[in-house]
């Protein structure tokens, strides 16, 4: 189910960004808050009317407004309160009506069944943030993009909003090390805007800028990791996801690992040389690379038997990839 409505909510984004191109081409804020506002009011009907209950007359009623979609969902997740999509969709409502309280305790209802999940984590430290007079990360909202950055080392908000914190907490030589590895992952547009953020903070810090070729270390591989949903149901709530890249045909150990949620699939990730394990031997340095990506109920990244697995495949540098995890290993 969480897969499905990833996958369904990522398909409105598409589909409405390319309707709605001319106005995003001619006023991108006008055009954001239109694809947004549409793609939650789509989330929050496939919640409501969208599930088995839905084929029954007595039950479905479509809301004619999204405030009325909000209060559907509100007693929706009070009859079930296990639908981690469900919170996700109400806090984003919720914040999108500046209801900045709600927003947080929707946000905590779902990080109780997905607690290590790196998007609620750092969500819910901005709305901490937000809802202070100054915006400041207290300790709490810290202690949650530390713990979103240790399930995905190199999740962008999760990076951006901690250096946000050490700088708000006077650390500007921690801001700009949290920073830097964004460099590598970062569009070419806004790469130079962080740049000047990073030497700021290392001005502060009393370091020198940024050396000219600190910024443009190369983005390694793009790889889009989904799950078959004929395995969800089959799926503990606690299983991670290992997306695994080695040298082909050579020893097993892993140059790079990424570590996923299982409840955040589908997901595209970059693998780069952050994320390289050895420091003899960086991602960067292979010509062609194998990939694997596994799903562990154990959290171990050696396979047992009843993990979930893809076909691994091999790719050259530079390379998109997809991996479908969609068998059992055996």
């Amino acid at each position: 189910m969480t897969a499905f409505v990833i996958a369904a909510a990522l398909l409105v984004l598409v589909v409405l960004g390319c309707a709605l191109r001319p106005l995003w081409r001619d006023k991108p804020v006008a055009g954001a808050g239109v694809v947004l506002s549409l793609a939650l009011a789509t989330g929050l009907l496939y919640v409501l009317v969208g599930t088995p209950t839905a084929l029954d007359p007595a039950q479905r009623r479509v809301p004619d407004t999204l405030a009325d979609a909000v209060a559907q969902l509100e007693a929706e997740l009070k009859r079930n309160p296990n639908q981690v999509e469900g919170w996700r969709l109400l806090a984003n409502a919720y914040a999108a009506a500046g209801r900045t309280a709600d927003v947080q305790s929707a946000l905590a209802s779902a990080l109780k069944l997905a607690p290590d999940d790196a998007d609620l984590l750092t969500l819910a430290a901005e709305a901490r943030a937000l809802a202070t007079p100054d915006r400041a990360f207290d300790a709490e909202a810290v202690a949650m993009l530390r713990r979103a950055l240790a399930q995905q080392p190199m999740h962008q908000r999760g990076r951006w909003f901690l250096g946000i914190a050490q700088r708000q907490a006077n650390q500007p030589g921690e801001a700009a090390r949290t920073w830097e590895p964004l460099l590598a992952i970062v569009d070419v547009g806004t790469r130079a805007s962080l740049r000047e953020q990073i030497d700021a903070a290392r001005s502060d810090a009393g370091l020198a800028p940024l050396p000219p070729a600190a910024d443009v270390a190369p983005v390694a591989l793009t790889i889009s990791v989904s799950l078959d949903p004929a395995l969800v149901m089959q799926m503990s709530k606690d299983a991670v996801v290992f997306v695994i890249a080695r040298r082909p045909g050579g020893a097993p150990m892993p140059v790079a690992v990424r570590k996923l949620s299982a409840l955040s699939l589908p997901q595209v990730i970059t693998l780069t040389d952050t994320d390289s394990l050895m420091p003899t031997t960086k991602l960067s340095q292979l010509e062609s690379i194998e990939l694997i990506a596994r799903v562990s109920a154990s959290g171990d990244a050696t396979p047992v038997r009843g993990d979930f697995e893809a076909v691994p495949v091999i790719v050259r540098q530079g390379q998109a990839a997809a991996l479908l995890i969609d068998r059992v290993v055996e």
